[in-house]
């Protein structure tokens, strides 16, 4: 056998026995008399010891080896006298009496330790390299960890995990699709799932009441940190439900999650309008870790001779506590900040609250001391806060203050990493209108159920309809989002004429939906959490590549397997896409 052990298992108790282990070199130190090489496998890391003065022969043999060489050790457990209390094997070492080289190694392009030299596109090319390093291995068991306690939860509510094609028909709604050319049917493209949205539906009809995947999806979309082409859901679907029934079935297994995985006991999950998180954060996945909340300005800083106020649709504030301190070269960078093109502000007004009571801003030329208070009323600021102030129109304002909020919010240190703080967005408007297009979108998918007090307006005024739908946040992060669907024919084409179908194409499109609606379909609603960005979120950080085993770049390519890559001509003649190429 090429072990009896592993290299993370050895212990004092271990000690006077005869072991072998197997797995990379990862260092090697020649000390003369000694030489010890650190032997690294999935489970830890293993020190060798050979004794110049014993096994001259062996110990020549052991300083011989490179990093990253594949070896097998043979030897006798011995106590340390130099204990490594870094390591859980740092107690003992073996005193190896056979060595065996089972593969060379060229010297690796940076070194595989926690901190690394390797920068990001060349650890994605040698991706198998990087995947030995500690870090990267402890990402995917916390991932793998993740699945299975999904899969304990979701079990024990009587989910059944049932999977769905990859190869479906291609839709006009929502990203762009990944599409498959069909050899068999030549000018006919498969397209590869954003979603298994409408199949999980179908299962509903079909009687199978709770529906779970761990599923990968696709969308041909510009990529950032936690966005990649390929993606997993925690995709689900549940019979007979209301909008309570998925949140708190969906509640519980987070709570499960960060209990288990993370011995983290979740607070309470507080429920936030849509309406409410746009005018009170800006967005419509806010951090309440901290406050820092909105307030309206307009109708004490509109009107009073300065003006860009007076030219803006709203006056929006916040306070930063304690912030008063600020130097003007601190103001200047946050006004370069919020002047930044992705963030698109024209300025920034500020104003202190001196220890005193007495304010100090930038536009003491226009409001006087009485002036800036009732800002102060209104902010609630005290002597130490700093006010900033954003103005123009409503809802431009708004996202931009959401980004200088969480801008202030980390520079304070009150975005803590170790604390949590989940809540559910809902009642979301059904459609969102595109000027461009004259047309309606759905702001979640057409499968949406508007709010039953809200029919009548589908017809009257459809852009007021609000969603029976919901987003999982937390920390400012979306976590998962769902609604509860349609499940009426006539309703469901109903949202797809106000969409822009015509009935043919909704049939064309969605005419295996309509049809098994007419075969009694429950009501039902669902939901789908995005797995790469809760296991970021577990292991603490922003990107998801590192939780992912081999991702793409930001230009989507895979720089391991050099993919996406050109195919022979005869492949393309053979699927009718007869390309001439220049």
């Amino acid at each position: 056998m090429y072990r009896t052990h592993t290299c993370g298992e050895l212990r004092l108790e271990n000690k006077g026995e005869t072991i072998t282990l197997s797995g990379w070199v990862q260092r090697a130190r020649d000390m003369g008399g000694l030489t010890f090489v650190d032997l690294r496998d999935r489970y830890g890391i293993t020190q060798l010891s050979f004794n110049m003065d014993t096994n001259s022969e062996l110990c020549e043999q052991a300083r011989k080896l490179g990093r990253e060489f594949v070896i097998q050790a043979t030897g006798e457990v011995v106590e340390r006298e130099s204990k490594n209390k870094q390591l859980p094997t740092g107690e003992v070492e073996v005193m190896v009496s056979d060595l065996k080289v089972l593969n060379a190694s060229e010297v690796p392009p940076f070194t595989i330790e926690d901190e690394t030299d390797g920068g990001e596109e060349l650890r994605m090319k040698y991706r198998y390299l990087d995947l030995r390093r500690k870090p990267l291995r402890q990402n995917l068991e916390l991932r793998h960890r993740l699945a299975i306690e999904t899969r304990k939860y979701l079990d024990g509510q009587s989910f059944i995990e049932v999977e769905t094609p990859y190869l479906i028909k291609s839709t006009p709604e929502g990203a762009r699709d990944f599409v498959v050319p069909s050899r068999m049917h030549p000018g006919e493209f498969y397209a590869l799932p954003q979603s298994p949205q409408t199949f999980k539906q179908i299962l509903m009809v079909s009687g199978y009441d709770r529906y779970f995947q761990l599923v990968r999806c696709f969308r041909d979309e510009d990529l950032r940190a936690d966005r990649q082409p390929e993606f997993s859901q925690i995709d689900c679907e549940m019979s007979f439900v209301d909008q309570d029934d998925v949140l708190n079935t969906f509640e519980g297994l987070t709570r499960h999650l960060f209990k288990e995985v993370k011995g983290v006991d979740l607070p309470e999950f507080p429920r936030m309008l849509y309406s409410d998180a746009m005018a009170k954060y800006g967005s419509d996945k806010p951090d309440i870790r901290f406050g820092m909340e909105f307030e309206d300005l307009t109708s004490v800083a509109k009107d009073k001779g300065f003006p860009v106020f007076d030219a803006a649709e709203s006056v929006i504030g916040i306070c930063a506590p304690g912030a008063a301190s600020y130097s003007r070269k601190q103001l200047d960078a946050l006004t370069s900040f919020v002047k930044k093109p992705q963030i698109g502000a024209k300025g920034l007004i500020y104003c202190k609250v001196n220890e005193d009571g007495s304010f100090k801003s930038s536009v003491d030329k226009f409001f006087d001391q009485n002036a800036l208070r009732e800002w102060s009323d209104i902010l609630q600021a005290k002597p130490g806060d700093l006010m900033l102030v954003l103005a123009g129109e409503t809802d431009k304002t708004r996202k931009q203050l959401n980004e200088l909020r969480l801008e202030m919010g980390n520079q304070l240190g009150l975005r803590k990493t170790d604390e949590y703080q989940p809540l559910w967005v809902v009642d979301f408007p059904l459609l969102e209108w595109d000027e461009e297009g004259g047309r309606y979108h759905a702001m979640h998918h057409p499968f949406t159920s508007p709010k039953a007090d809200q029919l009548g307006l589908l017809e009257s005024d459809p852009g007021k309809v609000n969603a029976n739908a919901y987003d999982l946040v937390i920390n400012g992060v979306e976590i998962g989002g769902g609604s509860i669907r349609i499940h009426d024919q006539e309703l469901q084409k109903k949202m797809f004429s106000l969409l822009g179908f015509s009935e043919e194409e909704a049939q064309k499109q969605f005419g295996f939906l309509l049809g098994a609606f007419q075969y009694g379909a429950p009501p039902h609603g669902g939901i789908a959490f995005g797995f790469d960005r809760l296991a970021a979120m577990f292991g603490g950080t922003d990107s998801i590549r590192d939780y992912i085993a081999f991702p793409k770049n930001n230009a989507g390519r895979d720089l391991m397997i050099d993919s996406p890559a050109s195919v022979h001509p005869d492949q393309l003649d053979e699927l009718g896409l007869n390309i001439v190429s220049e």
